[in-house]
């Protein structure tokens, strides 16, 4: 081997080595995003409250609620190497006042046709997840990391209610009443997300997230699938969510689910 073969050898050498020791640096560099979005779901399910009389008053969540109170949502990452953590706040505040409705039962009993209900319900709902990633894939254009992590779900809900005509032989609550209950679930879960770029100057990205868990609810799961536009400083993009909790059959809320439209920005430093 010549001694200008050994030079240029030894010169590949130097460069892989510190393309590797750059890679690695880089790989290694602290990596934060901080996401502000908006979710707007309709909200699905079963309650029930004590009516103080014989019985419950079950309401039929998604035909009650139509109107959005308050809502914060927020969500923040970190990752060092192939390590990382996550976590997202969730609140909604939503409410509607029905005149004449019929969707409630008394102590699971249809409403009979003789009695009108005047409802005035409202729904708090803050979810908290957090969690601890790791990086399965790690490439220029894509990212895929499991998630295991815990989310408290909180739900505080009020009823205030009338009920004007004959009740027949249906045991009837106090015709007029307020009544708040609340439930706090913690539950483990595991997941997944990922993040995809594409398009000629890969300025597109494709986001994916699904979870599952249990713990306080007999199951938790979400979903989310979206599409950003890709900026130097982060994304802005829209999303599809579904988050459901089967909670139980002994509490005030059976089941809850919440399914929509989000849109959101996303700072990555």
């Amino acid at each position: 081997m010549t001694s200008l073969q050994q030079r240029l050898l030894l010169s590949v050498a130097l460069a892989l080595s510190s393309t590797c020791a750059i890679a690695d640096d880089k790989s290694d560099d602290w990596q934060f995003s901080a996401t502000i979005y908006g979710w707007f779901p309709d909200i699905g399910g079963q309650t029930s409250f004590p009516s103080g009389g014989s019985g419950t008053i079950d309401v039929d969540i998604g035909t009650i609620l139509d109107h959005l109170k308050m809502t914060f949502q927020g969500k923040f990452e970190v990752h060092k190497g192939r390590w990382g953590a996550m976590t997202d706040l969730v609140y909604l505040d939503v409410g509607a006042a029905k005149s004449s409705t019929r969707n409630v039962e008394i102590g699971g009993v249809t409403l009979p046709a003789t009695v009108n209900a005047a409802l005035d319900f409202d729904l708090k709902s803050l979810f908290l997840t957090v969690a601890g990633s790791y990086r399965v894939v790690d490439a220029s254009d894509a990212a895929v990391d499991f998630l295991i992590g815990a989310r408290l779900a909180s739900f505080e809900q009020t009823l205030d209610w009338e009920f004007t005509g004959s009740f027949g032989p249906v045991t009837p609550p106090p015709l007029t009443g307020s009544r708040e209950t609340s439930v706090d679930q913690w539950d483990a879960i595991v997941g997944i997300k990922g993040r995809s770029l594409f398009g000629t100057e890969q300025n597109w990205a494709m986001s994916y997230h699904f979870d599952v868990g249990t713990g306080d609810s007999d199951l938790t799961w979400q979903a989310m699938l979206g599409v950003s536009y890709v900026f130097g400083w982060g994304d802005l993009g829209v999303a599809w969510r579904y988050l459901d909790y089967d909670v139980g059959s002994d509490g005030p809320i059976e089941d809850i689910n919440f399914n929509g439209p989000a849109l959101g920005a996303t700072f990555r430093w």
